[in-house]
């Protein structure tokens, strides 16, 4: 008997491994039939079942799917629009095929969404002269405190600046809801300082732009921080030969207490200040002028040095006076930063612009987080270095009028 009971056991082991083995998708394909959302709020799929290709398939209020949105493995849905979505994965695999509906029912959120930055996840800037006064260092303050007071200051329309200081220097924000991709439309606007110059018709397209190169990333992990990969918005000069990829900055910490260098220029106090090198084999510094006189190193990192990557913008300042009393900042045409005035449809940008590191465009159904650094490496005499100032950040899907 015990033999009989045996053997039945092993035959229904290997049944049961048998009918596993023909249907692992509906062991692990780790999708729900149907999942209730907030609108403007991402959820991110992911099948635990891989395979050789996939398609995932959109329709609003009708099981019609076949409005292809996707052939990555995972897929972020965020919809502007309340209803019922339905979505379809198609795996296509030579051995184990899977296709699995899905019901998404998108719902009214409970509390209206601020159409302004809710978060400052981060800020470090680099070396300039309005660091530490932008927002103000305090002897004790920490990276945590600074960047309380930096979020202070942007936070749901507070109307005041921080600044990002030289090459690299970056803040990174987020907001209470996704920010959707609605293509054919502006998605958000960046507000700055940037003006333009009435001086000289020469200037016509310049004054004071600053510009800050914009990045995006999606929650995709679902864990409220911006560890997710990040994509640069490709503006209006990205595909340029004058604009560097992957360009690296190195600031060291100064001296405070060494005899200053005085520029040819009056306004430059020390001109040997905050020296940086880089890894196109250039060195420089980040001169101290007489308007601004407390450290421009930020006094809460401890770094002897700061480095930082990214994508290098061409120098956009011109001395049109010819001995320094004049510099233009002139405005790169779209897709950046403090380089338009903010009232400028120029100073609004697309999440249809975001690119991968190697600079291929991303289709993104939303993000969740920005990210602005300073994308010039330019010291303009009297002016200063070129760096990027932020006074907030607006979906624009859901501005106040």
């Amino acid at each position: 008997m015990k033999r009989i009971l045996y053997f039945l056991s092993i035959v229904w082991l290997g049944f049961l491994a048998a009918c596993q083995s023909d249907s692992p998708a509906m062991i692990s394909l780790g999708l729900d039939d149907t999942y209730v959302v907030e609108r403007m709020k991402s959820l991110t799929l992911h099948p635990e079942f891989s395979g050789e290709r996939y398609e995932w398939k959109l329709s609003y209020e009708s099981t019609a799917v076949d409005s292809l949105v996707a052939t990555t493995r995972d897929y972020t849905f965020v919809a502007y629009e309340t209803g019922t979505y339905w979505l379809k994965l198609n795996i296509y695999d030579s051995v184990n095929p899977v296709e699995h509906l899905m019901q998404i029912v998108v719902r009214q959120e409970e509390v209206a969404y601020s159409p302004y930055i809710t978060r400052v996840h981060e800020y470090r800037p680099a070396p300039g002269q309005f660091v530490n006064e932008l927002p103000e260092y305090s002897e004790g303050d920490t990276e945590e405190s600074m960047r309380q007071k930096a979020e202070d200051c942007l936070a749901y329309n507070a109307g005041t600046m921080v600044t990002l200081g030289g090459y690299g220097g970056y803040i990174v924000v987020g907001f209470d809801h996704t920010i959707v991709n609605r293509p054919g439309e502006y998605d958000f606007k960046v507000l700055g300082n940037a003006f333009y110059s009435t001086g000289k018709p020469t200037a016509a397209s310049g004054g004071s732009s600053e510009p800050g190169i914009v990045m995006v990333s999606v929650d995709v992990n679902g864990n409220g921080l911006p560890d997710d990969e990040w994509y640069e918005l490709a503006g209006s000069e990205y595909h340029k030969e004058e604009t560097v990829k992957n360009y690296g900055i190195t600031y060291y910490r100064p001296d405070e207490n060494k005899t200053p260098v005085p520029g040819t220029d009056t306004s430059v106090t020390d001109s040997t200040y905050v020296r940086w090198t880089d890894n196109q084999g250039g060195t420089g510094y980040v001169s101290k002028v007489v308007f601004h006189k407390q450290s421009y190193y930020p006094q809460w990192l401890s770094d002897e040095t700061l480095t930082f990557e990214g994508t290098r913008l061409p120098d956009n300042a011109i001395d049109e006076s010819g001995d320094g009393s004049y510099y233009v900042l002139y405005a790169y045409d779209w897709g950046y930063a403090d380089n338009h005035p903010n009232d400028s449809e120029k100073s609004n940008f697309k999440i249809d612009w975001a690119v991968d590191a190697e600079g291929n465009p991303v289709h993104l159904q939303g993000i969740d987080f920005i990210k602005i650094y300073t994308g010039v490496n330019q010291f303009n005499g009297w002016l200063g270095e070129c760096s990027t100032e932020v006074a907030g950040v607006t979906d624009l899907h859901i501005a106040e009028k």
